[in-house]
């Protein structure tokens, strides 16, 4: 079994139509207020083959990177299409198994969509024919489902500006921890679950560094992160 390495997380970053370089740098500053020692990698591929030597104990998903089948995606293919090979597919899938843990950010639902795999460790994944989000042109209103998790017990509703994303394809245990309405029904935007030994918790929310500028959902990444690789929440 491989190496954890305690109380460090590593950021799976880049993709389209976000700022990923400034987001990501954000995002590690979140995490190291939690006590995380945090690196950021946009290789993908080699981070998830990687996980088969010692591995960090959290890995971040802060990215939108896929097949790019829709052809509104082709003129970008070449530079961020991606399909995680089998052995990297396992890597990831068995770093779970094993104990370990995974913040899943925004995008990552629409990441790895070639791999049926990532729906079972990650609870939800975008469809393209189904989901979407409104338009980001205001704040938008999270509900908090106190006293549902410890991720967010003693954390009251706010506003964000930010994607709400719908309709996404869930598997049955899902159960919202955040929620906000589009298209006449709420939409989880926050759920933690055990996949084997391990640990997965995927915020919808993300989209650029003003999500994290906001006191309570800054609180709440920190607490998914040490939820997710087996830490006490603080």
């Amino acid at each position: 079994m491989p190496e954890v390495a305690a109380r460090s997380a590593l950021i799976l970053s880049g993709g389209v139509a976000h700022d990923f370089p400034t987001s990501s740098a954000i995002l590690a500053e979140v995490l190291g207020e939690a006590g995380f020692e945090t690196a950021v990698t946009t290789d993908v591929e080699g981070a998830c083959r990687g996980l088969t030597g010692e591995r960090p104990a959290l890995l971040v998903f802060n990215m939108l990177r896929w097949t790019m089948r829709v052809e509104r995606y082709a003129h970008l293919r070449a530079d961020w299409s991606i399909s995680l090979s089998p052995p990297a597919r396992e890597a990831l899938a068995g770093h779970v198994r094993h104990g370990g843990g995974i913040l899943a950010m925004h995008g990552a639902s629409i990441c790895f969509d070639d791999w049926p795999g990532w729906r079972d460790l990650l609870g939800g994944v975008w469809r393209w024919d189904r989901s979407s989000h409104p338009p980001l042109d205001g704040p938008v209103r999270v509900t908090v489902a106190t006293g549902s998790h410890p991720i967010v017990d003693g954390i009251g509703d706010f506003d964000v500006v930010d994607e709400v994303y719908g309709f996404l394809d869930s598997t049955p245990d899902v159960r919202g921890l955040m929620s906000s309405p589009h298209g006449g029904t709420d939409h989880p935007l926050l759920w933690a679950r055990e996949v084997g030994a391990g640990r997965v918790v995927y915020d919808a929310l993300g989209h650029d560094g003003r999500s994290y500028q906001v006191p309570e959902h800054r609180r709440v990444v920190q607490r998914s992160a040490l939820w997710a690789s087996g830490h006490p929440l603080s």
